[in-house]
């Protein structure tokens, strides 16, 4: 979608920014950037949120989308945020450009792959899980915790099976190689679109 900035704001480590498009109009946040009342921006219509509710600005949004980058219209925009959407789903960069070509370290003796967790997801249920991957997608601070995806090389894409969410207290960032550990849930449906056959929670986080 592009549309022109009606308003904008800055909170905690995002931009909020209110654009028009024809006779639409939606709010979408993103990592902090600058950008004016007026600014023609380019936007990815991703992870709409119902009812989302800021604590920094007290204030509550019917929907807002929670997007990995706001770009400038330009020549260069559309592209940057199709390879942007394109890498976080295949592990090949980060949502603003950045590569990831570092190898990762070798997984914790006791870590489980990406694509096991879904295979065996009914037996994991509520059981404690560790696994070992790199960060292709963070969204901080929604309904009061971290979001994370990681991926490991494991599982397919047609599937799903080669993604897993994990949710966390703790910061990282795309391209960060971490392990994480906690509990397993299956068809968890958070409401707003939200349903995931396997999530893992509120997972402490170490990086390599």
């Amino acid at each position: 979608m592009t549309g022109t900035v009606l308003e904008t704001m800055d909170a905690s480590n995002y931009t909020y920014v209110r654009v028009k498009a024809g006779s639409r109009e939606l709010w979408a946040a993103a990592s902090q950037f600058k950008v004016a009342a007026g600014d023609k921006v380019v936007i990815s219509l991703e992870q709409p949120m119902e009812n989302f509710h800021s604590q920094t600005l007290n204030r509550d949004f019917p929907l807002i989308y929670f997007v990995p980058r706001i770009a400038p219209e330009g020549a260069a925009a559309a592209p940057a945020l199709a390879v942007a959407h394109a890498t976080a789903q295949s592990g090949a960069g980060s949502a603003s450009g950045a590569r990831q070509d570092a190898p990762m370290t070798p997984a914790p003796a006791n870590a489980t792959t990406v694509a096991d967790v879904w295979k065996t997801r009914l037996a994991l249920a509520g059981k404690k899980v560790t696994v070992h991957g790199r960060v292709v997608k963070f969204n901080g601070g929604i309904l009061g915790v971290n979001w994370i995806h990681l991926q490991d090389g494991t599982g397919k894409a047609a599937e799903g099976s080669n993604d897993i969410t994990i949710t966390s207290e703790t910061d990282t960032k795309v391209g960060d190689v971490i392990t994480a550990t906690g509990i397993v849930a299956i068809d968890k449906d958070l409401g707003s679109g939200y349903q995931y056959k396997v999530i893992i929670e509120h997972a402490s986080l170490v990086r390599d």
